[in-house]
């Protein structure tokens, strides 16, 4: 039996170790994390229970260390999680003895490839962009599963597919609840970053979308220059290509770099890049798809409920993905007006005293946090910090500078945000640390200036305090109700309307 290794014990190597065990693999699952800090941040089950489903399905687990490849009986297959680092030490190794080191993402490439997909990427835009995309595809009544960086992992989709055959009348996959194996699937609607872009080797997109290009990431993948290589490769492994084209970096590599590509663009057809592409015109969505073609009209930009240009240009590009899969009018219309946003972009959690609560955590690096403030009425009580990320700050502070009326930081990185605010002249913040300590600080500070907004728009990583920016965002919105449940007069609950969306 061949042997196959996966490193990191979270959705998406849990979700590889059942895909290649299925296949006939022997398996084992390893992290360097410990039990101890595997279980604190493990919230959807229990560790112990976890393990004890996968001993069961005779898939070996090994925690608190990284795999052994000085033995003999070495793994002729390493899958790698997305968070694991593409350099680490073990990995090079592997590669330099010959063992095929692959990513999670590439694993369920190779189950999923008769399946057309849809690949996004992009440093902000893209998890709304998917978001819509998919939503635009299962209104137009296609099973067309959000997976990758967003939903479920996408070896997850793979073990619910029944295989090349799928396609007939099998059970619709519902992407709202847990996966029924055998699903029948149409496309694949991938949010892809660059992590898994990076470990990804044939990965290869019916239709490929970037969606914005700035600095992120620099502390992996060390260069501006090896950053947008990696975005790159996808795009240029995909069959078709949607462009961002309002995006400063992107559009003046433009035709030059990106021949054959769709561009889009919100300041209408004379600022299209190509002679083929989608704009808006008067209001509306306009499709241009070659140099020849009429322009068509495709739907009001009024049907989305999101603000600013920056949701503006994920609807062009998902409108644009929808259109070259064959997709009708009526059914992107539809999908559209009813779209409700996406959990942690400017997402509305309560209203209390007139103090609107907004969660914005997936803004983790300054270009989405100032975008986050620039969309946020003002003035705003600004909750930034958390695991800094290298980047310029610059805008982010003078967005700062003329909306925020204070701004409370928490995490590693609030000596250094309260030193740069301090350099530009900005006085009126605090270090909280925690964001049990800002939520309270922030309500009377709100009500002291007269504030419209308590904005949670970390500009950093969640990783000092949080596994992830979901549960960063999750323990805002709880710590946010509670508040609410607790101090009069009483508010007004608007917990399930989310107003507006950030990139």
């Amino acid at each position: 039996m061949s042997r196959a290794t996966v490193i990191g014990f979270g959705k998406s190597g849990v979700a590889a170790a059942r895909l290649l065990k299925r296949e006939g693999w022997e398996v084992e699952l390893t992290d360097s994390a410990s039990a101890e800090s595997l279980a604190e941040r493990n919230t959807s089950e229990t560790l112990l229970q976890q393990q004890q489903e996968l001993t069961a399905e005779q898939i070996t687990v090994k925690l608190g260390q990284s795999p052994d490849l000085n033995g003999a009986n070495l793994p002729e297959l390493i899958v790698v999680s997305p968070g694991v680092p593409w350099d680490v030490p073990v990995l090079n190794k592997a590669r330099e003895l010959g063992i095929e080191t692959i990513g999670e993402m590439e694993l369920a490439w190779r189950h999923l490839q008769p399946l057309p997909w849809v690949g996004i990427t992009g440093t902000n835009g893209k998890t709304t962009t998917t978001s819509l995309i998919a939503a635009i595809f299962q209104a137009a009544g296609l099973n067309a599963p959000a997976c990758g960086n967003i939903g479920y992992a996408a070896c997850e989709v793979a073990l619910s597919w029944k295989g090349r055959g799928a396609g007939g009348a099998g059970e619709r996959f519902d992407n709202s609840s847990f996966l029924t194996p055998n699903s029948s699937l149409d496309w694949i609607i991938a949010e892809i970053s660059s992590y898994q872009i990076e470990s990804s080797t044939s990965l290869a997109p019916r239709i490929g979308v970037w969606t914005t290009f700035t600095p992120d990431h620099l502390a992996r993948h060390k260069t501006l220059e090896n950053y947008y290589n990696i975005k790159a490769k996808l795009l240029s492994q995909s069959e078709l290509q949607v462009f961002n084209g309002d995006d400063a970096y992107l559009s003046k590599l433009g035709l030059s770099a990106w021949p054959n590509a769709y561009w889009t663009s919100v300041k209408g057809k004379d600022s299209l890049i190509s002679e083929k592409g989608f704009y808006i015109e008067d209001g509306w969505v306009v499709e241009k798809l070659t140099a020849t073609s009429a322009p068509e009209r495709i739907v009001k930009v009024s049907a989305l409920r999101m603000v600013g240009e920056h949701n503006q240009q994920n609807l062009l590009m998902a409108v644009a993905t929808a259109r070259l899969a064959g997709i009708n009018k009526d059914a992107i219309a539809r999908a559209i007006e009813e779209f409700p946003g996406v959990s942690h972009r400017l997402e509305h959690i309560c209203t209390w005293e007139g103090i609107d609560f907004i969660n914005d955590s997936k803004a983790t690096n300054y270009d989405a946090a100032e975008v986050g403030l620039a969309s946020a009425n003002s003035p705003a009580i600004l909750i930034a910090g958390g695991e800094a990320k290298a980047g310029d700050d610059t805008a982010w502070l003078a967005q700062i500078q003329s909306k925020a009326a204070a701004v409370l930081l928490i995490g590693s990185a609030a000596p250094a945000f309260a030193q740069r605010l301090q350099e530009v002249g900005y006085s009126s913040y605090e270090i909280v640390e925690t964001m049990e300590r800002a939520i309270p600080r922030a309500a009377e500070l709100a009500k002291q200036y007269q504030a419209a907004v308590v904005l949670l728009s970390p500009a950093c990583a969640s990783f000092d305090q949080y596994p992830n920016f979901e549960v960063r965002g999750d323990r805002f919105r709880q710590l946010c109700l509670d508040w609410v449940q607790n101090s009069k007069p009483n508010i007004n609950f608007q917990t399930q309307t989310i107003l507006v969306n950030s990139p």
